[in-house]
């Protein structure tokens, strides 16, 4: 059932796996239900697209070791490249993560920090993968993104718009809390091992570092990432 990133792409379908998850799900975007025998007890849809299946069947169709008796197929959502970036907006950049709980995890985190939208290339994980989509738990229905072939293009756009751009840069010349993120900003975040390449920091107004104790020489990018969006939010206050 839509098991690969091919699968996912070609189909543009996605499935989302769990009570939380499902409760939170955008059902503008629903196709199918399926619920297992047991599941079926304490529940009820307000749709005729539901399936109840035997439980060892409903098994073979999840992801997790311990399924929670409900899945939807849903459509993944699309927003437009036209008036993405909005003037004042606080935006992340994402060059090529690779880990999909780190992607699901900034995409939960940029949401609580207010952000406006993310934007990734195609190189990252897989936005729909089942792994990612719960690690986002809900965020994916609620915040928007676009997913990119020329994400330097999209820097160009964003900063067109008004839109500051700062790298994360271990060498950054600037400690992250100096920089000012009042108006639009925008922070590019860089694969986990390699970080942000030369041509994304060459778009960026600023390099800016987190400064780090001891032995450590890097954080998590979903870390680096709460970092920033969290000061941002801390400076901006109810913009």
């Amino acid at each position: 059932m839509i098991s690969s990133a091919k699968a996912r792409r070609e189909s543009g379908l996605f499935v989302a796996e769990g009570r939380r998850i499902c409760s939170e799900a955008d059902l503008k975007l629903l196709k199918e239900v399926f619920i297992s025998e047991e599941f079926q007890a304490d529940a009820s849809f307000e749709t005729d697209r539901v399936f109840c299946v035997k439980e060892e069947v409903f098994s073979s169709m999840t992801d997790t070791k311990t399924p929670q008796g409900i899945l939807m197929v849903l459509t993944q959502p699309v927003y437009p490249k036209e008036g993405f970036f909005r003037k004042g907006g606080l935006y992340l950049f994402l060059e090529t993560l690779q880990d999909p709980g780190n992607l699901g995890t900034i995409f939960r985190t940029a949401e609580a920090a207010g952000a406006a939208g993310i934007v990734m290339n195609r190189e990252c994980a897989d936005l729909f993968s089942p792994k990612t989509i719960r690690s986002t738990m809900g965020s994916i229905f609620r915040l928007p993104f676009l997913v990119t072939e020329d994400l330097l293009a999209a820097m160009r756009e964003a900063k067109a718009a008004g839109i500051r751009l700062f790298a994360g840069d271990l060498s950054g010349t600037k400690e992250y809390t100096e920089a000012d993120y009042s108006g639009g900003t925008g922070f590019l975040i860089g694969n986990e091992g390699n970080g942000l390449s030369e041509e994304a920091k060459k778009e960026a107004e600023n390099r800016i570092r987190i400064p780090l104790e001891g032995r450590v020489d890097s954080l998590n990018a979903g870390i680096a990432a709460a970092v920033l969006l969290f000061e941002a939010k801390r400076q901006r206050g109810n913009v």
